[in-house]
């Protein structure tokens, strides 16, 4: 709001680093929209004493804006964590404090005396389910100027993985090549490369039964350098997820994906391929991926002929009748 002075004090709590720096900036851009010329200050808390920071926070003659960006705020000792708890009580005009933490158990008692003193606080908590993701990726688009068509969400994901900083250039990207319109076709055409590499090409390919399609997507992850364990989750989740929407029956997804803890698009894909499976095969199959789990995280001296097998053995138990 035009006039109104920026909250002295912010605290940006997470650990999700696109987020928590998003966070800062757009404190830097707040505080420019009033004073063009404000000045950007960073240190790290492992890196700073308590003389650095009173120096850092002092007004100047003219009494310039100023950001102060106190960032790792969970590494500071115990003379600063001190220190950044007095200077936030009384913040010189013209001067905001931004504090990053990463919000754990370490030097907790920081971010406690802070948000008490009426920091402003930004949550940036790493984004873990797939709905989270899938927001994300919305909203990049949006934030882009285009729009995503719904089962385009999920396949850029598996195509690109969950770093969000990876997500948000792929839909910034994919939003500059198509004009705004990004549709599961585009994702595929630009992202084909890559999600042929990927765990979730080799799970996808298992799960239809594709042998050696399976079999080829594998040896070129792992000649590529997917790690063989992100290979085994992808094939745990993709016979999890099977499991979870066949046993919950038919339905629409939109209403299952609440109960299943997994956004619709995700329950509409897997109630295709969950036909055919028999029961008594995906049983199998989550005995086998768990064992896999195992074997590449060392019960096995080879993990990619851990992974091969597994891969023949699930296309087996998928094609029993």
């Amino acid at each position: 709001m035009a006039g109104v002075a920026p909250a002295p004090v912010r605290l940006v709590l997470g650990e999700e680093e696109l987020l928590v720096e998003r966070a800062v900036q757009d404190v830097a851009a707040e505080v420019r929209a009033g004073e063009a010329g404000a000045e950007l200050r960073r240190y790290r808390a492992g890196e700073l004493s308590p003389v650095d920071l009173a120096d850092a926070l002092s007004p100047s003659l003219f009494a310039d804006a100023r950001v102060v960006v106190v960032a790792s705020a969970h590494e500071a000792g115990k003379e600063l964590a001190t220190a950044i708890a007095e200077q936030a009580a009384d913040v010189a005009d013209g001067i905001t404090l931004v504090v990053t933490h990463a919000g754990g158990a370490r030097n907790k008692a920081l971010a406690d005396t802070l948000r008490a003193k009426g920091a402003t606080v930004v949550r940036c908590d790493r984004l873990t389910r797939p709905e989270e993701r899938a927001d994300f990726v919305r909203s990049e688009v949006r934030r882009a100027g285009g729009k995503i068509a719904p089962d385009a969400v999920g396949v850029l994901i598996e195509a690109v993985g969950s770093d969000l900083r990876e997500l948000a250039s792929a839909a910034g990207q994919l939003v500059a090549d198509t004009g705004g319109t990004v549709d599961e076709k585009a994702v595929r055409r630009y992202h084909r490369g890559r999600a042929e590499t990927t765990g979730f090409a080799v799970a996808d390919k298992v799960v239809a039964g594709d042998r050696a399609g399976a079999l080829e997507a594998l040896r070129w992850a792992l000649v590529l350098g997917v790690p063989p364990v992100l290979v085994a989750d992808a094939l745990a989740d993709a016979v999890r997820t099977l499991a979870k929407v066949g046993s919950a029956g038919r339905g629409d997804p939109n209403r299952l994906a609440g109960a299943l803890g997994m956004p619709p698009w995700k329950v509409r894909k897997a109630q295709g391929q969950v036909r055919s499976w028999r029961p008594e095969a995906l049983a199998d199959a989550v005995a086998l991926t768990a064992q896999l789990n195992a074997d590449v995280k060392g019960a096995s001296p080879e993990p990619a002929y851990a992974l091969e097998r597994a891969v023949l053995l699930l296309c087996a138990a998928r094609g029993l009748r």
